[in-house]
């Protein structure tokens, strides 16, 4: 693996981690809950009545609540982290 390589993965990696929080916030999923009028906020209805009124623990947007009210748990960021990672590898295969 060359330089740029490595580099483009680390960069990757650590940029997604970084950005995982302002993203979860800027749909609608903020550290005082869901936001009014927010994509987070049609998911949570569209979630609530496919399950009759309420939002099912374990659930995509119950997870991604959890994460923008308290932040990516460690298991949650190794996977981000490698997503940016494989992004940054594809980019310096296509540069």
């Amino acid at each position: 693996m060359g330089l740029l390589t490595f580099t483009l993965a680390g960069a990757g990696a650590a940029g997604a981690i970084a950005a995982a929080p302002l993203v979860l916030a800027a749909v609608g999923f903020t550290s005082a809950g869901i936001a009014a009028g927010s994509i987070a906020a049609g998911m949570m209805s569209t979630a609530a009545v496919a399950n009759g009124g309420a939002v099912a623990a374990g659930t995509t947007v119950a997870v991604l609540q959890a994460a923008g009210a308290a932040g990516l748990p460690a298991a949650a960021s190794a996977g981000v982290a490698g997503v940016g990672a494989t992004i940054g590898w594809i980019t310096a295969i296509l540069i």
